[in-house]
């Protein structure tokens, strides 16, 4: 508990700091990190802020207050459907591409596999934009260069 609450300290502390600083999501081609050879992220640092407030307010409850999940997230419950994954990189959440994390949200996980309600009619579209790049913001420089590089680099 107490390092999700660091974490999520720590997200706020670096998203209050401008609007202008380059911080995750490739806007037109990508470029790479001369020092490290894996791709740069530029994402708008409205667009994280936004995403953090939409799922503060209604993702929390199962997904953790910065996206951790349950220990137990791997391991089915009672009725065989699993719990809520981390959203970071320690998960699958990066295992999918951009379109299938909206549809996700919007349409919920199928009933036989998990319990995530739909939120399409409940968020609008820029709203699960936003969560989604959120998302994103969490993930390692390395998870988000294979991200990238399997799903919207092709």
């Amino acid at each position: 508990m107490r390092h999700s609450l660091l974490c999520g300290a720590a997200i706020i502390l670096l998203l209050g700091c401008s609007d202008t600083v380059s911080f995750n999501t490739v806007v037109g081609k990508p470029e790479i990190d001369g020092r490290t050879g894996l791709i740069k992220r530029n994402l708008d640092l409205g667009q994280v802020k936004r995403g953090f407030t939409v799922y503060q307010a209604n993702c929390t409850g199962c997904h953790g207050l910065n996206g951790e999940a349950t220990p137990d997230w791997r391991k089915p419950n009672p009725d065989g459907k699993y719990p809520p994954p981390p959203l970071d990189s320690s998960a699958h959440a990066w295992h999918h591409s951009t379109e299938v994390l909206k549809k996700t949200i919007l349409k919920g996980t199928p009933p036989e596999i998990g319990s995530m309600p739909a939120w399409e009619g409940k968020l609008t579209e820029q709203e699960v934009d936003d969560v989604v790049v959120w998302i994103k913001s969490l993930w390692s420089d390395e998870i988000y260069d294979l991200w990238y590089r399997n799903f919207e680099g092709k």
